[in-house]
């Protein structure tokens, strides 16, 4: 099994992992619509996330307004939650695991045991990194691939800084997979 010190640093890169996608679940931009044209009077920009819809003037006020029935939301948007927060649950209950089968626990005893443990935490982990990953592929899909079919040819839609974050955190958390392997 691989040693304590690696091992802490995987789970530490998970639990950044974790901690992106509440982030990128949390902030409503998933969608960022903004006026692009010469001559626009007030410009705006429009952020669009699983939560909420917020309204940035070009005075730099702000205005948020959440979604008032889950079930008026569109499908995508309600697929999108139920994978972010089935990914955030899931890696709690990796980062528990994981915790359970650590080295530097008493939990378990035999280390072949332990090593199964923090093999499985680390598939619960994967799982749930696919898991966020699948929203913010579908969205930067659809909103690249849907740009030029708009009305108003001045209101471009583009993914955001949000979903950066997903794949900065997912791919942070992936080294815990080959912390677990036998040496």
């Amino acid at each position: 099994m691989a040693s304590a010190g690696l091992e802490i640093m995987a789970m530490g890169l998970c639990i950044f992992g974790w901690l992106g996608t509440i982030l990128s679940c949390a902030l409503p931009m998933w969608k960022v619509s903004a006026f692009i044209g010469n001559n626009i009077v007030v410009a705006q920009i429009i952020w669009e996330g699983l939560w909420m819809n917020c309204v940035v003037q070009s005075t730099g006020q702000m205005q948020c307004k959440i979604y008032d029935s889950m079930l008026a939301l569109p499908q995508d948007i309600q697929a999108a939650r139920a994978l972010m927060v089935i990914s955030v649950v899931l890696a709690v209950l990796a980062l528990l695991v994981s915790i359970v089968g650590a080295k530097c626990t008493n939990c378990v005893e035999e280390e072949g045991a332990k090593a199964r443990i923090v093999i499985t935490s680390g598939a619960f982990f994967i799982v749930s990194g696919l898991l966020a990953l699948i929203p913010v592929l579908v969205f930067s899909f659809f909103l690249l691939s849907l740009q030029g079919l708009q009305a108003v040819p001045s209101l471009g839609r583009l993914p955001c800084e949000t979903q950066g974050v997903p794949w900065a955190s997912k791919s942070a958390g992936c080294p815990h997979k080959g912390a677990c392997q036998e040496q």
